[in-house]
C-alpha cells in the first residue's frame, strides 16, 4: 500500500492538514455535544467522518439487537439500509471489534454488492471502524466509502483519522442513544396511562392516537417548534387520565347526566391535574396542564376554573379542539357520530366562544390533514 503522509506544515493532495483536522473535530464535537436528537447526532457524525478523510460517502451503522440486524438511518446518498448482523464489512467489524481498510471491495468476499445493485453506486475502497461504548461493548460502526481523489482509495492514515473521529463521537452517541431509550420508555408509559383513562369510558385506543396526531398538526399550524409539538403530541393522550376516579355509573350512563352527576364528571380535570402536577418531569408537568385545562372555554364558561381567552394555556386550547373534533366524529354511549358538515358548522359557531378563534382558523386550514389522520386511525368495528 502506498500513500503520502501529511507533514506538519500543511496538507498534501490526499488529506486534510493538522489544522484543518482540528477545526473539523472541534466544530463537529461541539455540535454533537449540544444535540439530544439521535438523528441529528448521526448526521453530524457522518459529515465529520466524510470531511476528516475526504470520503465520497460516510455512513453510521447501529445495532438492532432485537431484530439481529445492522441498520443505518443516516447514509449519504441513500435511505435506510438494514442488513443481517455479521454480514458485509461492517458486520465483520462489529462482530470482531476490528477496523478494516479495504482497497478493492469487489476483490473481497465479505463485500455485499446488493446495496450497490440497489442504488447504482460503485463501491471501490472502504473503511469501517467500530464504536465502543463505556462498558467496552460495540454499539455500531463508521463506514466510509471511496476516497475523493483519482485513485478513490483510502490509506492507513485515513483509517487512523476515522478511528480518531469514532473515539471523539462514540461516547456522545451512546449518551444520546440512552437518552432516546429513556424518552421512548417515558412515551410508552404516558400513552399507556392515556389509554387507561379512555378505557374507563370505553373509548378505543385509537381515540388517544387521533387526539395526539390532531394536537401535533394544530401545534405546528400555530407556530410551535417541531420539538414542542412532538411533546404536546406525547402528553395530549393524558387529557382524561382523571376519569380513573369517576364512577362507572356516571361514565357509562347512556343518557344526559344530572346536574349532580355532571359536577362529579367535571372532577376528572382536577383529579388528572393532581395526579401529574408534582412530577419533576417536563412532560408530566405539560400533561398536567392538558388534563386541567382542556375543558376550559375561550369565553370563560368552561370548567374547572372558568378561565377565559389566553388565560387558558395554549396546550389546553389545542387539546380542547382535538378532543372535541374526535368526540363529535365518533360514536359514544350517549350519541352517534356527527356528519362532517355538522362538525364544521359547530366549530364555526363556537369560534370565539368555546374555542380560541385563531386555533379554529388553523383547524379549518389543516382540515384535510386531520381527515387523513382520522382515516388512518379509524376504529375497526
Amino acid at each position: 500500500m502506498h500513500y503520502k503522509s501529511n507533514d506538519a506544515a500543511g496538507s498534501d493532495s490526499r488529506g486534510q492538514s493538522p489544522e484543518q483536522m482540528l477545526r473539523i473535530i472541534f466544530d463537529y464535537t461541539a455540535k454533537i455535544a449540544n444535540e439530544r436528537s439521535l438523528i441529528s447526532v448521526l448526521l453530524h457524525m457522518a459529515n465529520m467522518g466524510r470531511e476528516m478523510i475526504l470520503a465520497d460517502r460516510c455512513t453510521v451503522w447501529l445495532i438492532d439487537h432485537i431484530r439481529e440486524e445492522l441498520f443505518t438511518t443516516v447514509a449519504h446518498g441513500v435511505d435506510e439500509i438494514r442488513i443481517p448482523l455479521g454480514t458485509g464489512f461492517v458486520g465483520h467489524s462489529v462482530t470482531t471489534g476490528e477496523p478494516l481498510l479495504v482497497e478493492d471491495a469487489y476483490s473481497d468476499p465479505r463485500h455485499n454488492a446488493e446495496n450497490d445493485q440497489r442504488t447504482g453506486y460503485r463501491t471501490k475502497s472502504i473503511i469501517t471502524v467500530p464504536f465502543v461504548g463505556n462498558d467496552g461493548s460495540i454499539i455500531g460502526a463508521y463506514q466510509a466509502i471511496n476516497k475523493m481523489d483519482e485513485q478513490a482509495i483510502f490509506t492507513s492514515i485515513d483509517l487512523e483519522h476515522l478511528t480518531l473521529a469514532a473515539s471523539y463521537a462514540g461516547k456522545s452517541l451512546e449518551s444520546v442513544m440512552l437518552h432516546e431509550e429513556i424518552a421512548a420508555t417515558q412515551r410508552e408509559i404516558i400513552f399507556a396511562m392515556g389509554e387507561i383513562g379512555e378505557s374507563r369510558s370505553k373509548e378505543t385506543g385509537n381515540h388517544v392516537k387521533r387526539v395526539a396526531e390532531y394536537s401535533y398538526i394544530l401545534a405546528l399550524g400555530y407556530g410551535l417548534s417541531v420539538e414542542e409539538a412532538e411533546q404536546l403530541k406525547m402528553v395530549s393522550p393524558m387529557h382524561d387520565i382523571g376519569k380513573v376516579a369517576i364512577p362507572d355509573a356516571v361514565l357509562h350512563k347512556p343518557g344526559k347526566l344530572t346536574e349532580e352527576e355532571f359536577e362529579l364528571m367535571k372532577q376528572h380535570t382536577i383529579t388528572g391535574y393532581n395526579l401529574l402536577k408534582s412530577s419533576g418531569r417536563e412532560l408530566m408537568k405539560m400533561a398536567s396542564i392538558v388534563a386541567y385545562e382542556h375543558h376550559e372555554k375561550w369565553d370563560g364558561t368552561g370548567y374547572p376554573r372558568g378561565l377565559n381567552g389566553e388565560d387558558i394555556h395554549l396546550y389546553g386550547r389545542i387539546t380542547a379542539i382535538a378532543d372535541v373534533f374526535d368526540a363529535l366524529g365518533s360514536d359514544r354511549v350517549y350519541k352517534k357520530a356527527w356528519e362532517l358538515d355538522r362538525i364544521l358548522k359547530l366549530f364555526e359557531e363556537e369560534r370565539g366562544r368555546h374555542f380560541d378563534p385563531h386555533l379554529v382558523d388553523i383547524f379549518l386550514q389543516q382540515f384535510p390533514k386531520l381527515l387523513t389522520i382520522r382515516q388512518n386511525y379509524r376504529d375497526i368495528e
